[in-house]
């Protein structure tokens, strides 16, 4: 599957440049000792720069699929672009997410059509807030599955 999702016309303020990497270092160390936040399950996700080739640890929301995989959202709060994590994910699939304490090299694939559809249905159900974000922009909010490669323990 591709990564296709387009920037929207209109949506929520992104948060970008400094503090923006504060937040996450903060919020990455706080869900590395423990999971959940807002409600909901939460994952450090590593990826690589598509441009800068470093390594970026991105707190995301996270949702079990039906087939064991775990499920991602590029949301932004609804802004009109998608996070950078997701552009990263287009030209580097392959990388690391920290979840209950282990480390697991995972492939990320974009949904598309019925299956998409599906998906958004059971996280709105689990997270109601995340339908909030598809009201703030006329973009397709991009939902992500994480299929592990294999897990270690954390370091």
């Amino acid at each position: 599957m591709t990564f296709d999702s387009r920037r929207g016309t209109y949506g929520a303020r992104q948060p970008k440049g400094w503090l923006l990497r504060l937040g996450n270092k903060i919020m990455s160390g706080r869900v590395r000792k423990g999971g959940r936040m807002m409600g909901f399950n939460v994952l450090v996700l590593t990826t690589v720069g598509r441009r800068s080739g470093a390594e970026r640890a991105n707190p995301v929301g996270w949702f079990a699929a039906p087939d064991g995989s775990k499920l991602i959202v590029a949301s932004a709060n609804g802004a009109a672009d998608n996070p950078a994590w997701y552009y990263n994910l287009a030209v580097h699939p392959d990388v690391r997410i920290e979840v209950d304490g282990r480390v697991e090299e995972v492939t990320a694939e974009q949904l598309h059509g019925d299956e998409r559809e599906q998906a958004w249905r059971a996280i709105v159900a689990e997270a109601p807030r995340f339908a909030q974000y598809e009201t703030k922009t006329d973009r397709e909010l991009p939902i992500i599955r994480l299929r592990s490669r294999g897990a270690t323990a954390a370091p």
